[in-house]
């Protein structure tokens, strides 16, 4: 026999999870189309060292890796502003640690899922030390010619 009231409150578990993931969790696409519409309404935080940061980081992203946010936060970011973190990628949680550290300090802060990673493999730019450059999108991670997933 099915337990009709064991159900209700797993669909009621299960919305409120995927509602709490969209309001903490953004995604490259829509970080990409919040910042090319001119008024991205975040300050986006790349929370990696100065090696990943040389290597290649998304235009206009603010250096501030995880282990200086205490220090460096409060004189960099207004707390009015929300703040998107990212990192490398999904094998890696430092953007989560970083928006766990400005959370602790009292800033609105979501978690840009797939990282530089996924940004580069959509062929969205990235600046180096020799200047802007952009990867033609990778097929298995977004679709080719098109301007977005559709999902």
């Amino acid at each position: 026999m099915i337990d009709v009231n064991a159900n209700a409150s797993a669909n009621a578990s299960a919305a409120a999870f995927f509602a709490a993931r969209l309001a903490f969790q953004t995604d490259v696409s829509d970080v990409h189309a919040a910042r090319e519409s001119g008024a991205p309404g975040f300050v986006l935080i790349d929370s990696r060292g100065a090696e990943g940061w040389a290597q290649g980081h998304i235009p206009g992203a603010v250096h501030l890796p995880t282990a200086e946010i205490p220090a460096r936060a409060p004189g960099l970011l207004d707390q009015a502003v929300p703040v998107v973190t990212y990192c490398w990628g999904p094998g890696c949680n430092g953007a989560t640690r970083a928006a766990l550290a400005l959370a602790r300090l009292g800033y609105e802060v979501r978690e840009m899922i797939g990282g530089v990673e996924y940004w580069v493999r959509e062929g969205f730019p990235v600046e180096t030390a020799a200047g802007r450059e952009r990867r033609a999108a990778d097929p298995l991670t977004a679709p080719v010619g098109g301007v977005g997933c559709a999902c």
